[in-house]
């Protein structure tokens, strides 16, 4: 999907992605496991996740963006799941 189809607030989230930072959440940028196995098999470490503010909730939510590279540089692909890692969608730019 186009980033420009993401919730603004996705497309927030991405912008902080690609900028390094900071991020709002003290679990932004950990280590996603893929156990669900819906994203290529790649070495542990690979993916990150980051939170996508959900509007009225009064948690983290269900939106996520995962990125797989190394996390110093610009990810390589980035993925948006807005149901908790059931399904994911790739972010293209």
């Amino acid at each position: 999907m186009a980033l420009a189809e993401l919730p603004p607030e996705a497309q927030q989230t991405q912008r902080l992605i690609e900028a390094g930072g900071p991020f709002p959440y003290s679990k932004d940028g950990v280590t996603f496991g893929n156990r669900e196995r819906l994203l290529p098999r790649r070495e542990r470490g690979y993916y990150r996740e980051y939170t996508v503010p959900t509007p009225g909730s009064r948690n983290r939510g269900a939106r996520r963006i995962v990125c797989g590279g190394i996390p110093a540089v610009k990810p390589e692909v980035c993925y948006y799941t807005e149901d908790h890692y059931a399904s994911f969608r790739r972010i293209v730019q």
